[in-house]
């Protein structure tokens, strides 16, 4: 009996053994699956809400002196980005990066995509539309001041009623105008129907293989929501005009990054990640490929003009840097696979969101420019 034991316990570890290694190869698998892509989800909406939600977004009222609106940074026909290297900001201040597009931002919450050049939001649209509200060098708005000046208004009062809101609230357009952002997906998309033409075919195979293009933009958003260092030249405009140079400075001096007199370059991630080694200055998120065809020019400074640039950039392994991505590399691609990857990222755009459910008209946003008639003896009304 007790030279049985042995050979008892022994069966018993041969007959785990199996099962075991198919836990742990399957667990592998899962951990180092390959990135892939795949077509955008439907985001639901409430249409009412996303109506008021529109106005509000190209309301200059939400601005501190009622000079800009969320629209003159994000121009429907620029496919809500700008449609220039640097980005405008609040009087008195200059931008010193590039306008992202807004359509299917509300996808970043699924795909875990913090929100800015340097990820330093998470992926909650309240939380990025009272940042961009009350930032300074944005809307520089007093959220307490906003919430008079619509409440001060009849239509406003009314609208504000009929969507489910007992009058004009800062917690209310907090909602609002992300509804609207929500109603920004994209449509009619080729790679999301199966519509690749065959040069767009090829082109999804050399992003996929030599290209590797996957490796970053990957997932439904064709991004992996993380920053990297790819040497890209800072934009000279920057360093040129005191306005963007100060304001760049005023905003690293706010995010606390250290010895900011003295750098010369863009930190961008850096001013969220901190490593005391500077290995991680000059890195950026990893920006959707979805819509590009009309959101030239990119990367986060603006730098490069064209798709045909951003190829070549890539195609040269990137730009110069110490810290500069180890998976950038010379691709060696030739003129025509350069011509079918381009189709292939055209592919990923779809209809212009310029309808009047995306856009307000001139003749509104003059009416919302005008004087507001105050509510008679407001000093006694009741908020």
């Amino acid at each position: 009996m007790m030279k049985k034991k042995p050979v008892e316990e022994n069966m018993k570890k041969l007959f785990w053994v199996p099962l075991m290694l198919a836990f742990v190869v399957g667990t592998t698998a899962t951990a180092w699956a390959a990135p892939d892509i795949g077509p955008l989800p439907t985001i639901k909406y409430d249409k009412k809400k996303a109506a008021l939600g529109k106005r509000l977004f190209y309301d200059p009222k939400l601005s501190g002196d009622a000079a800009i609106s969320c629209a003159s940074c994000h121009i429907a026909g620029k496919g809500f980005a700008e449609g220039v290297d640097l980005g405008k900001a609040y009087p008195g201040t200059k931008h010193f990066r590039n306008a992202p597009t807004l359509i299917n931002t509300a996808q970043k919450k699924k795909a875990g995509i913090p929100w800015f050049w340097d990820g330093r939001i998470g992926t909650n649209l309240n939380d990025v539309t009272r940042n961009e509200i009350v930032e300074t060098i944005v809307l520089n708005m007093d959220m307490r001041i906003m919430q008079e000046r619509l409440k001060q208004q009849p239509d406003y009062v009314k609208m504000f009623k009929d969507v489910g809101f007992s009058e004009p609230s800062n917690g209310a357009v907090r909602k609002l105008i992300p509804e609207f952002l929500k109603s920004l997906q994209s449509k009619n998309v080729p790679f999301d129907q199966g519509k690749l033409s065959k040069s767009a075919k090829k082109g999804m195979k050399l992003f996929k293989g030599k290209a590797n293009c996957i490796a970053c933009h990957n997932g439904s958003m064709f991004s992996d929501g993380k920053a990297h260092i790819l040497g890209v030249a800072e934009n000279p405009k920057i360093f040129k005009d005191p306005l963007r140079h100060v304001t760049m400075k005023a905003s690293n001096k706010f995010l606390g990054v250290q010895n900011q007199h003295n750098l010369r370059f863009d930190v961008g991630a850096h001013s969220v990640s901190k490593m005391a080694d500077g290995s991680d200055y000059r890195s950026f998120m990893t920006p959707t490929l979805r819509e590009l065809r009309d959101t030239a020019p990119y990367m986060h400074n603006g730098m490069l003009a064209s798709l045909d640039d951003v190829i070549n950039f890539y195609n040269n392994g990137g730009g110069i840097d110490p810290n500069k991505d180890r998976a950038l590399k010379k691709l060696g691609l030739t003129k025509s696979e350069k011509g079918n990857l381009k189709a292939f990222l055209l592919s990923l755009s779809g209809d212009k969101l310029t309808g009047s459910k995306y856009v307000v008209s001139k003749k509104e946003i003059m009416n919302m420019m005008q004087p507001y008639k105050a509510i008679p003896n407001w000093h006694n009304t009741k908020n």
